[in-house]
């Protein structure tokens, strides 16, 4: 039924499952983490986020172009799993810093900066292996339902975060982030070994993935379209960068206990989750056939206003 419903061929469906699996526990190894993120970035104080954000930038800056210079020269079987094989070694440095005490003031900046580095790189290499195992016909068939697995993920994370966070305290939650990168990994494991059919001939396991970070800024120059896709991705980054900061000042002006804004972390990003898959929904061939696409035109557009939402339930 699922290989009907999803238009999944002969020799096809074990891997698209694998590479579903692989999704939901990355993004919900990071969704866990989020919360706990922010967490961190109200007890460092909410007079440092713009320094936060400026450090994050300047990270990023340093991590793009090591990043393109160790993907052009190792093997896709070697260079995917060693890069989270990297992020659990962190994962598990930061735990061991946290439970002891090490430098907390200057830890929990660094964890702050850290996991949103970890999120740009972590999604940023499972599209590129997804993009060396399928071919293009297959990627505009299965990409969907893989897509889900990410969504599913997304909302389980936070909700996970929700319930786990009394019981275990948010530094033990690293380990749960840490065991869903191992179930990852092991995803990854099973779609390198992977001789089905749908995998493209001409894509070795040996196969570097190629390129640089001025390789890639030269086809977006190149390119209207991904020069548009780039404005688009800087706008709605900068209102979601306007609209935490406002929702952080919000909590402190209301002078909310620390439990009380934790709480009002972990449930925000919960049900602004659930409100971008739900976007993501009326967005879909599913939903869109017929008289049913300019309705699902309008409320994405409603939708894509999430984050005013985590705002307002914060001064409410």
């Amino acid at each position: 039924m699922l290989e009907r419903r999803a238009d999944i061929r002969s020799g096809e469906l074990a891997m698209t499952l694998w590479s579903f699996a692989y999704f939901f526990c990355l993004l919900c190894g990071y969704y866990v983490l989020r919360p706990v993120r922010d967490e961190m970035g109200i007890q460092a104080g909410v007079r440092n986020l713009p320094w936060l954000f400026s450090a994050t930038f300047f990270a990023m800056l340093v991590a793009v172009p090591i990043f393109g210079w160790v993907s052009s020269r190792l093997p896709r079987r070697r260079f995917v799993p060693y890069t989270y094989w990297f992020f659990v070694g962190n994962l598990l440095l930061f735990f061991v810093l946290f439970k002891n005490g090490v430098a907390l003031a200057a830890t929990t900046k660094a964890f702050f900066v850290w996991v949103s580095v970890f999120n740009l790189f972590v999604v940023s290499v499972f599209w590129s292996f997804m993009a060396d195992i399928y071919r293009t016909e297959q990627a505009r068939r299965l990409y969907g339902l893989i897509a889900a697995g990410g969504s599913a993920g997304a909302i389980a994370g936070p909700a996970l975060t929700t319930v786990l966070a009394a019981p275990l305290g948010p530094i033990n939650l690293l380990l749960v982030s840490t065991a869903f990168l191992l179930g990852a990994i092991a995803c990854i494991q099973r779609l390198a070994q992977s001789s089905t059919a749908a995998t493209s001939s001409d894509v070795g396991a040996d196969r570097k993935l190629g390129g640089g970070v001025f390789d890639g800024m030269r086809i977006v120059i190149r390119s209207p379209y991904l020069l548009a896709i780039c404005g688009y991705v800087m706008l709605y980054s900068v209102l979601s960068t306007f609209l935490y900061f406002s929702s952080r000042r919000s909590c402190r002006n209301r002078s909310l206990r620390a439990s009380s804004a934790q709480r009002f972390s972990r449930g925000s990003i919960l049900w602004s989750t659930c409100l971008r898959c739900a976007c993501r929904y009326l967005r879909s061939p599913a939903f869109c056939a017929g008289s049913a696409l300019p309705v699902a035109w309008r409320c994405s557009r409603y939708f894509r206003l999430q984050d005013l939402s985590r705002w307002g339930c914060c001064r409410h």
